[in-house]
Protein backbone atom coordinates (compact mmCIF):
# COMPACT_ATOMS: atom_id res chain seq x y z
CA UNK A 1 0.00 0.00 0.00
CA UNK A 2 1.47 3.33 -1.20
CA UNK A 3 0.36 6.25 0.69
CA UNK A 4 -0.26 9.27 -1.13
CA UNK A 5 -1.60 13.48 -0.22
CA UNK A 6 -4.52 14.60 -2.22
CA UNK A 7 -4.14 17.92 -3.53
CA UNK A 8 -6.26 19.59 -0.56
CA UNK A 9 -4.09 17.75 2.01
CA UNK A 10 -0.95 19.75 0.16
CA UNK A 11 -2.74 22.84 -0.29
CA UNK A 12 -3.75 22.98 3.26
CA UNK A 13 -0.01 23.08 4.26
CA UNK A 14 0.25 26.16 1.39
CA UNK A 15 -2.27 27.56 3.41
CA UNK A 16 -0.83 27.38 6.50
CA UNK A 17 2.78 28.65 5.06
CA UNK A 18 1.25 31.30 3.24
CA UNK A 19 -0.65 32.35 6.64
CA UNK A 20 2.85 32.97 8.32
CA UNK A 21 4.65 34.59 5.73
CA UNK A 22 3.92 37.45 3.30
CA UNK A 23 6.81 36.48 0.73
CA UNK A 24 6.45 34.77 -2.38
CA UNK A 25 9.62 32.69 -3.16
CA UNK A 26 10.16 31.44 -6.75
CA UNK A 27 13.44 29.67 -5.42
CA UNK A 28 13.65 26.71 -2.67
CA UNK A 29 16.54 25.24 -1.36
CA UNK A 30 16.86 22.15 0.55
CA UNK A 31 19.73 21.73 2.83
CA UNK A 32 21.68 17.81 3.48
CA UNK A 33 23.25 16.71 6.32
CA UNK A 34 25.70 19.67 8.30
CA UNK A 35 24.83 21.86 6.01
CA UNK A 36 22.03 23.57 7.87
CA UNK A 37 24.35 27.24 7.89
CA UNK A 38 22.80 28.83 4.78
CA UNK A 39 19.90 28.78 6.43
CA UNK A 40 21.36 31.24 8.96
CA UNK A 41 21.72 33.69 6.53
CA UNK A 42 18.39 33.89 5.03
CA UNK A 43 17.80 37.98 5.75
CA UNK A 44 14.08 38.72 7.50
CA UNK A 45 13.13 35.31 7.89
CA UNK A 46 10.27 33.99 8.67
CA UNK A 47 10.61 30.64 10.21
CA UNK A 48 8.83 27.78 11.07
CA UNK A 49 8.94 24.28 12.44
CA UNK A 50 8.39 21.35 10.40
CA UNK A 51 5.93 20.22 13.35
CA UNK A 52 3.94 23.24 13.54
CA UNK A 53 2.54 22.37 9.69
CA UNK A 54 -0.35 20.11 8.73
CA UNK A 55 0.93 16.70 7.75
CA UNK A 56 3.89 17.89 7.29
CA UNK A 57 6.64 15.10 8.86
CA UNK A 58 9.58 15.90 11.04
CA UNK A 59 13.11 15.46 10.71
CA UNK A 60 14.49 13.09 13.19
CA UNK A 61 18.14 13.19 11.97
CA UNK A 62 21.12 14.90 13.77
CA UNK A 63 22.34 17.91 11.70
CA UNK A 64 18.84 18.25 10.45
CA UNK A 65 17.28 21.26 12.32
CA UNK A 66 13.72 20.68 10.59
CA UNK A 67 12.66 24.37 10.20
CA UNK A 68 11.73 26.41 6.92
CA UNK A 69 13.22 29.47 6.58
CA UNK A 70 11.88 32.00 4.16
CA UNK A 71 12.87 35.62 3.78
CA UNK A 72 15.52 37.07 1.07
CA UNK A 73 19.13 35.79 -0.14
CA UNK A 74 21.08 38.26 -2.43
CA UNK A 75 17.76 39.93 -3.01
CA UNK A 76 16.13 36.96 -4.17
CA UNK A 77 12.86 35.54 -2.23
CA UNK A 78 14.00 32.22 -0.84
CA UNK A 79 12.55 29.15 0.69
CA UNK A 80 14.68 27.14 2.56
CA UNK A 81 14.30 23.78 4.01
CA UNK A 82 16.99 23.51 6.98
CA UNK A 83 16.96 20.12 7.22
CA UNK A 84 15.49 17.16 5.26
CA UNK A 85 13.09 14.12 5.31
CA UNK A 86 14.93 10.71 4.68
CA UNK A 87 13.45 7.19 3.07
CA UNK A 88 14.84 5.75 6.01
CA UNK A 89 13.28 7.35 9.09
CA UNK A 90 10.47 5.53 8.39
CA UNK A 91 8.38 8.09 5.98
CA UNK A 92 6.96 6.80 3.11
CA UNK A 93 7.71 8.09 -0.50
CA UNK A 94 4.89 10.77 -0.08
CA UNK A 95 6.21 12.45 3.28
CA UNK A 96 9.40 12.42 1.94
CA UNK A 97 8.57 14.25 -1.49
CA UNK A 98 5.32 16.38 0.27
CA UNK A 99 7.95 19.31 0.58
CA UNK A 100 8.55 19.78 -3.30
CA UNK A 101 4.70 19.17 -3.84
CA UNK A 102 3.94 22.37 -1.58
CA UNK A 103 7.04 24.69 -2.85
CA UNK A 104 5.19 24.27 -6.08
CA UNK A 105 1.95 25.21 -5.09
CA UNK A 106 3.56 27.79 -3.46
CA UNK A 107 4.79 29.04 -6.74
CA UNK A 108 8.39 28.11 -6.60
CA UNK A 109 10.49 27.26 -9.88
CA UNK A 110 13.85 26.71 -8.85
CA UNK A 111 14.44 23.83 -6.65
CA UNK A 112 18.40 24.12 -5.74
CA UNK A 113 19.21 20.74 -4.12
CA UNK A 114 21.89 19.67 -1.97
CA UNK A 115 23.30 16.73 0.64
CA UNK A 116 26.24 15.52 2.14
CA UNK A 117 28.02 12.39 -0.06
CA UNK A 118 30.03 9.84 -0.21
CA UNK A 119 33.03 9.99 -2.70
CA UNK A 120 33.08 6.99 -5.20
CA UNK A 121 35.07 8.51 -7.25
CA UNK A 122 38.32 7.63 -6.20
CA UNK A 123 39.81 11.17 -7.24
CA UNK A 124 37.12 13.16 -5.11
CA UNK A 125 38.58 14.08 -1.29
CA UNK A 126 36.20 15.18 1.59
CA UNK A 127 35.57 18.74 1.71
CA UNK A 128 34.80 18.46 -2.62
CA UNK A 129 31.93 19.88 -3.80
CA UNK A 130 30.25 17.64 -7.25
CA UNK A 131 27.87 19.44 -9.26
CA UNK A 132 25.47 16.60 -9.88
CA UNK A 133 25.11 16.19 -13.48
CA UNK A 134 22.28 12.47 -13.25
CA UNK A 135 21.64 10.34 -10.92
CA UNK A 136 21.05 7.04 -10.49
CA UNK A 137 17.73 6.35 -9.16
CA UNK A 138 18.61 2.67 -7.37
CA UNK A 139 15.67 3.43 -4.75
CA UNK A 140 13.39 3.53 -7.39
CA UNK A 141 14.33 0.97 -9.42
CA UNK A 142 13.30 -1.44 -6.85
CA UNK A 143 10.04 0.00 -6.70
CA UNK A 144 10.21 3.12 -4.33
CA UNK A 145 9.43 5.34 -6.49
CA UNK A 146 8.00 8.61 -5.08
CA UNK A 147 4.98 8.90 -8.20
CA UNK A 148 3.80 5.55 -7.71
CA UNK A 149 0.00 5.81 -6.79
CA UNK A 150 -2.31 8.13 -8.01
CA UNK A 151 -1.16 10.64 -10.57
CA UNK A 152 -1.87 14.29 -9.34
CA UNK A 153 -2.97 15.93 -13.46
CA UNK A 154 -2.43 19.43 -11.45
CA UNK A 155 0.98 18.82 -10.75
CA UNK A 156 2.32 16.76 -13.49
CA UNK A 157 2.12 13.96 -16.10
CA UNK A 158 1.83 10.96 -15.39
CA UNK A 159 5.22 9.54 -17.36
CA UNK A 160 7.51 12.78 -16.56
CA UNK A 161 10.39 12.96 -18.79
CA UNK A 162 14.05 12.06 -16.62
CA UNK A 163 16.55 12.87 -19.80
CA UNK A 164 17.48 16.19 -17.98
CA UNK A 165 16.69 16.12 -14.45
CA UNK A 166 19.47 18.64 -13.58
CA UNK A 167 18.75 22.25 -15.44
CA UNK A 168 21.59 22.56 -18.07
CA UNK A 169 21.46 26.37 -17.91
CA UNK A 170 21.63 26.06 -14.01
CA UNK A 171 24.66 24.06 -14.45
CA UNK A 172 26.32 26.69 -16.88
CA UNK A 173 25.88 29.26 -14.43
CA UNK A 174 26.92 27.43 -10.95
CA UNK A 175 30.34 26.41 -13.48
CA UNK A 176 30.88 29.89 -14.06
CA UNK A 177 30.29 31.04 -10.53
CA UNK A 178 32.87 28.45 -9.47
CA UNK A 179 35.27 29.55 -12.07
CA UNK A 180 34.94 33.33 -10.99
CA UNK A 181 35.16 31.99 -7.36
CA UNK A 182 38.55 29.89 -8.38
CA UNK A 183 36.78 27.18 -6.85
CA UNK A 184 36.99 23.74 -7.65
CA UNK A 185 34.17 22.39 -8.80
CA UNK A 186 33.73 18.47 -9.64
CA UNK A 187 31.19 16.97 -11.45
CA UNK A 188 29.29 14.05 -11.70
CA UNK A 189 26.42 11.08 -11.04
CA UNK A 190 24.76 10.85 -7.67
CA UNK A 191 23.24 7.27 -6.51
CA UNK A 192 20.45 7.43 -4.12
CA UNK A 193 20.27 4.43 -1.59
CA UNK A 194 17.80 4.50 1.10
CA UNK A 195 20.29 3.73 3.71
CA UNK A 196 20.51 4.13 6.69
CA UNK A 197 23.66 1.53 6.62
CA UNK A 198 26.65 2.69 5.21
CA UNK A 199 27.56 1.08 1.84
CA UNK A 200 29.80 -2.28 1.98
CA UNK A 201 33.34 -2.10 -0.16
CA UNK A 202 31.11 -4.35 -2.90
CA UNK A 203 27.84 -1.97 -3.11
CA UNK A 204 30.58 0.60 -3.43
CA UNK A 205 32.55 -1.45 -5.88
CA UNK A 206 29.76 -1.82 -7.91
CA UNK A 207 28.30 1.44 -7.89
CA UNK A 208 31.53 2.81 -9.61
CA UNK A 209 30.93 0.31 -12.02
CA UNK A 210 27.84 2.10 -12.70
CA UNK A 211 29.10 5.16 -13.29
CA UNK A 212 28.51 6.64 -9.63
CA UNK A 213 30.83 9.14 -8.69
CA UNK A 214 28.70 9.84 -5.22
CA UNK A 215 26.59 7.93 -3.09
CA UNK A 216 24.04 9.15 -0.79
CA UNK A 217 20.67 8.64 1.24
CA UNK A 218 18.25 11.90 -0.56
CA UNK A 219 17.71 13.56 -3.04
CA UNK A 220 16.70 11.44 -5.90
CA UNK A 221 12.76 11.31 -4.89
CA UNK A 222 12.79 14.94 -4.65
CA UNK A 223 14.19 15.56 -7.70
CA UNK A 224 11.58 13.25 -9.26
CA UNK A 225 8.96 14.64 -8.27
CA UNK A 226 10.34 18.18 -8.78
CA UNK A 227 10.96 17.23 -12.51
CA UNK A 228 7.15 15.95 -12.65
CA UNK A 229 6.36 19.21 -11.49
CA UNK A 230 8.40 21.13 -14.26
CA UNK A 231 10.77 22.72 -11.59
CA UNK A 232 14.02 23.15 -12.69
CA UNK A 233 16.69 21.81 -10.75
CA UNK A 234 20.30 22.18 -9.93
CA UNK A 235 21.72 19.89 -7.65
CA UNK A 236 25.06 20.35 -5.50
CA UNK A 237 26.59 17.07 -3.12
CA UNK A 238 29.29 18.09 -0.55
CA UNK A 239 31.96 15.03 -0.41
CA UNK A 240 32.25 14.16 2.92
CA UNK A 241 34.32 11.25 3.36
CA UNK A 242 36.27 8.91 0.40
CA UNK A 243 34.27 5.86 -0.43
CA UNK A 244 35.51 2.69 1.46
CA UNK A 245 36.13 0.02 -1.65
CA UNK A 246 38.18 -2.22 0.02
CA UNK A 247 36.77 -2.35 3.70
CA UNK A 248 40.03 -0.83 5.46
CA UNK A 249 38.18 2.05 6.94
CA UNK A 250 35.22 3.09 9.07
CA UNK A 251 32.60 5.45 7.76
CA UNK A 252 30.73 7.31 10.36
CA UNK A 253 27.88 10.05 10.88
CA UNK A 254 30.04 12.00 12.81
CA UNK A 255 32.65 12.24 10.21
CA UNK A 256 29.92 13.65 7.46
CA UNK A 257 28.65 16.16 10.22
CA UNK A 258 32.40 17.40 10.59
CA UNK A 259 33.48 17.57 6.88
CA UNK A 260 30.20 20.33 6.89
CA UNK A 261 32.23 22.38 8.42
CA UNK A 262 34.43 22.43 5.57
CA UNK A 263 31.42 22.35 2.68
CA UNK A 264 28.91 24.54 3.81
CA UNK A 265 31.03 27.78 2.95
CA UNK A 266 31.62 26.59 -0.42
CA UNK A 267 27.91 25.55 -1.20
CA UNK A 268 26.66 28.81 0.09
CA UNK A 269 29.40 31.14 -2.44
CA UNK A 270 28.20 28.48 -5.16
CA UNK A 271 24.67 29.44 -3.80
CA UNK A 272 24.66 32.96 -3.52
CA UNK A 273 26.72 33.40 -6.70
CA UNK A 274 23.66 31.81 -8.63
CA UNK A 275 21.20 33.81 -7.40
CA UNK A 276 23.20 37.03 -7.96
CA UNK A 277 22.99 35.90 -11.67
CA UNK A 278 19.82 34.32 -12.27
Amino acid sequence: MFAHFSLEQIDEVVSAIRAHTSYQPRLSVILGSGLNGLAESVERPDVMGFGDLPHFPVSTVAGHAGRLVIGTLEGQSVFVMQGRIHFYEGYSMAQVTLPVRVMKRLGVEILIVTNAAGGVNPAFEPGDVMLITDNLNLIGMTGQNPLIGPNLDELGPRFPDMSQAYDRALSKLTRRVAKEENMTLREGVYAGLSGPSFETPADLRFLRLAGADAVGMSTVPEVIVARHAGLRVLGLSGISNKANLDGSTITTHEEVMEAGKLITPKIEKLIRGVLRRL
